[in-house]
């Protein structure tokens, strides 16, 4: 099923991009930066929620959409 192979790639690029990055996590501090408190389970949910959609938004793209606007950044 097309559409459930989408989601699966989705999946898959939300936990590239969170696992890499630390989406959703709120600020760590670091040497010279006062880190805010971590985010709730429940925020930290909430920000996974939104980067899935937005992956998934992504994915339905058609190519040649996503290739056009790759090239705008």
């Amino acid at each position: 099923d097309a559409a459930k192979n989408r989601d699966e790639i989705a999946l898959e690029l939300m936990k590239f991009i969170a696992v890499s990055t630390g989406y959703g996590k709120g600020a760590s501090s670091g040497a010279g930066f006062s880190g805010k408190p971590s985010k709730s389970a429940e925020e930290y949910a909430d920000a996974l929620i939104q980067l899935f959609e937005k992956c998934r938004a992504v994915v339905a793209r058609p190519v040649s959409e996503a290739a056009t606007s790759a090239g705008r950044s």
